[in-house]
């Protein structure tokens, strides 16, 4: 009676042996796959959207493409309805909302998206567009370089180039015969438009900047609202 109850044991003890050796085998024949991570998923573009921001070869300096799809598609430049409840022929800087309108004839309004900087905030109420520059030079003001030392070297100008903070286009804001030194002004980093950023004024996409440049009139007036 014993030596069964031995002999069922070892049987017993074997088979669960024989099972752990086949579990371990099966874990060393069977590699582990590894899952590959998400790629981000990146919006369909439009393609009138795509041609809009399309590389602009023809510039003073070659402009590449926008990187649009960093941007919120709310920011691209589109034709609206005009809300602003200005007439035709001004300039609406709606700070809070990040949106520039042209308003222009039957009720409409080209809008484009913009990034504000600290002296976005600095300035509001009425002015005028008293000029522009293609690709003008940047001279920082004093009150910049105190902040930011490393800008010295351009105290008297920095020369144009895609580099240069204003970018391809800048208006130029006046109250009466007084320079607020607010701009309007091109941005290379599409990452800025829709965002509160560390510095500068109103700053638009360069293509949106350029086909804003090429719709204002000097003297046309300028709402900036906070």
């Amino acid at each position: 009676m014993l030596s069964n109850t031995i002999s069922r044991r070892h049987m017993m003890l074997g088979a669960s042996s024989l099972a752990a050796l086949a579990l371990a085998g099966s874990a060393t024949t069977t590699p582990t796959v590894p899952i590959a991570p998400t790629a981000p998923v990146v919006p369909d573009i439009p393609a009138d959207i795509l041609a809009m921001y399309s590389a602009m070869p023809d510039e003073r300096f070659p402009i590449p493409a926008a990187d649009i799809h960093l941007v919120d598609p709310i920011y691209w430049r589109q034709e609206v309805d005009n809300i602003t409840g200005e007439k035709a022929g001004v300039v609406v800087v709606d700070t809070p909302n990040r949106f520039l309108y042209w308003t222009m004839p039957n009720g409409r309004a080209m809008r484009y998206g913009v990034g504000i900087g600290r002296d976005g905030f600095a300035w509001e109420g009425r002015g005028h567009i008293a000029y522009g520059r293609e690709w003008p030079t940047w001279t920082p003001p004093s009150e910049m370089i105190d902040r930011q030392p490393e800008l010295e070297p351009y105290r008297h100008g920095m020369e144009p180039s895609l580099e240069n903070p204003l970018g391809p286009r800048a208006l130029y804001i006046h109250q009466g015969n007084r320079d607020t030194l607010y701009r309007l002004h091109g941005n290379m980093d599409a990452r800025s438009i829709g965002q509160a950023v560390s510095s500068g004024c109103v700053r638009l996409l360069f293509h949106d900047v350029i086909d804003l440049y090429d719709r204002v009139t000097w003297g046309a007036p300028i709402v900036v609202l906070q």
